[in-house]
């Protein structure tokens, strides 16, 4: 939005008529529905009120942030990545910018720690702020400003620093530490998920759930190996957003998943000659034919062994 010219000193406004009866009714039911309870009467931005984890997976070289919130599209403004640099979620009265700069301190090598000192020091709205970093070593911190809404608070580990506010209590912070915790060795989507998911069980945002967001960063892992971006979804209006980016999870694994070569059928004469009969009953020459149309391409790229996934795909269809 332009900025809208300042009027010259002692100039008198434009007269303007009041408004209607009709007018001020309309105007006041639009603020109510589009301005959240805690922000009516303010001037400043909507608030973020969230729960977060930003984390890292050293062994696979992965980054990521998970995050649940009561408010529209929370991934468009929470999680910030990049690979062998870190993670970040900025919430609360959120500073979009802490993304972006941050991610810049911490590839000069600055620590998680600095970092945020860095941007909050800068920041006059930082008493408004909260802010999860986790850095290219897995050291984390996390910030909470004086005045977020209760309740809100964080807590950090190795390779995590979870977070929120305007929580039920400080048991959504905990468990969200504790199932990371437990976790270990699993793939990091799937930890960052039940993160959440456990996070909810254990009161989640006080003012309800709405949206949801999993971003996952790897160094070429990503669409074709052309991308750092592994997974990146979104539940922007849902009302239960963490069990639906679960499902929406499930189909994006399902089609760009990798399963282990040890795990791959071998394709002998028998299965060689059922999904020919299959492939023929949907119309089709060829595996690879079929998967592309299906978007499995990515699972099929041999003759003498399938991708278990892309067998179950081609039976249930067929």
């Amino acid at each position: 939005m332009a900025d809208t010219p300042a009027r010259k000193p002692g100039a008198r406004p434009h007269p303007k008529p009041p408004p209607t009866q009709g007018e001020v009714q309309f105007s006041q039911a639009r603020r109510r529905a589009i301005v959240p309870d805690v922000c009516r009467f303010s001037s400043r931005p909507p608030v973020v009120a969230t729960y977060s984890i930003a984390a890292c997976d050293l062994e696979t070289g992965q980054w990521g942030v998970a995050t649940q919130s009561k408010f529209l599209a929370v991934g468009s403004v929470v999680p910030w990545a990049e690979p062998h640099v870190g993670a970040i979620a900025t919430q609360a009265y959120a500073n979009p910018r802490y993304g972006p700069d941050g991610l810049a301190l911490l590839r000069e090598g600055l620590w998680a720690e600095e970092v945020v000192e860095r941007l909050t020091s800068a920041d006059d709205g930082r008493d408004q702020r909260q802010l999860g970093i986790v850095d290219a070593k897995g050291g984390s911190a996390s910030y909470t400003g004086s005045e977020c809404i209760p309740w809100a608070g964080g807590r950090t580990g190795l390779n995590y620093a979870a977070q929120g506010n305007i929580l039920v209590s400080g048991e959504t912070v905990d468990a969200i530490a504790g199932t990371f915790e437990q976790s270990a060795g699993r793939p990091l989507a799937d930890r960052l998920i039940d993160c959440l998911a456990s996070a909810q069980e254990a009161g989640g945002d006080s003012r309800g759930q709405q949206s949801s967001a999993l971003l996952i960063v790897e160094k070429d892992g990503g669409y074709a190996g052309l991308s750092d971006v592994v997974v990146d979804l979104r539940a922007d209006d849902h009302e239960r957003p963490v069990e639906e980016l679960r499902r929406l999870y499930g189909l994006h694994d399902q089609l760009f998943g990798k399963t282990p070569r040890s795990q791959w059928i071998e394709v002998d004469d028998e299965l060689r000659g059922e999904i020919t009969d299959r492939l023929g009953r949907l119309g089709y020459d060829s595996l690879t034919e079929w998967a592309g149309v299906e978007n499995l391409e990515e699972r099929v790229d041999r003759e003498d062994a399938v991708d278990p996934v892309v067998l179950e795909a081609l039976r249930e269809k067929s």
